[in-house]
């Protein structure tokens, strides 16, 4: 049985597409969620905050952070980021109990293996 990756993303990213467009032609197979539309279940969400972090995950970059009062930028980062999920760093993969943020060569190595 072939294994299927969440594949957890927005598809006005250009990330996600690329990414998306690499999974395809590499024969991954993925279930793809929209974050803004779907949501990031929390379990998904507090493992991908224990195994990464807070940095790794959160996009201080984005225009949603930038668009936060400092009182919103302070409330707990499992909060926010169900809150908010286009705070989430994209795409947000999971496969099995491996959970990866952002997309990489590397990435598409690890899931193709």
């Amino acid at each position: 049985m072939r294994r299927v990756v969440e594949f957890y993303g927005l598809k006005t990213c250009d990330t996600c597409r690329k990414a998306l467009k690499a999974l395809a032609a590499s024969g991954v197979a993925v279930t793809v969620l929209d974050m803004r539309k779907d949501g990031v279940p929390a379990a998904v969400l507090a493992k991908a905050l224990s195994d990464l972090g807070a940095d790794k995950v959160l996009n201080a970059r984005s225009t949603t952070w930038r668009g936060l009062s400092e009182v919103e930028r302070q409330t707990p980062v499992l909060e926010l980021l169900a809150k908010h999920p286009t705070l989430i760093k994209r795409p947000l993969i999971v496969d099995g109990t491996d959970i990866s943020v952002g997309w990489s060569a590397g990435i598409l190595a690890a899931l193709e293996a």
